[in-house]
């Protein structure tokens, strides 16, 4: 995955999130306009906030980091656009799960 030559630094529990791209093949071979598309709801994690400030004044610490495989809702957050690459920046409570391999098989 290309990294942007720009430095993010997002500010309490804000993480931003690179989507993954979807195909516009189905698995039967058709193809689907961009239309048909649809989002993503997977992503790569290319920044994170230092956490969000519980009010007992104590930083609530993420539980993301840079790199990770995300999973998330198709309308959370709000999308941006930097150097013509296309950002979502998310709550950390947006964030469903952290995909952590693509090699585990689902038990039965």
């Amino acid at each position: 995955m290309a990294k942007s030559t720009k430095k993010f630094k997002p500010i309490s529990d804000m993480v931003v999130v690179k989507r993954i791209e979807v195909s516009n093949k189905t698995e039967g071979g058709i193809e689907l306009p961009d239309a048909a598309k649809g989002k993503s709801t997977e992503g790569f994690v290319i920044a994170v906030g230092p956490g969000r400030m519980l009010d007992s004044g104590v930083r609530c610490k993420p539980q993301v980091k840079e790199d990770d495989r995300v999973i998330f809702g198709v309308y959370s957050g709000s999308e941006t656009k930097i150097d013509g690459v296309e950002y979502t920046l998310l709550r950390e409570d947006d964030i469903f799960s952290i995909v952590e391999s693509e090699d585990a098989e689902v038990p039965a």
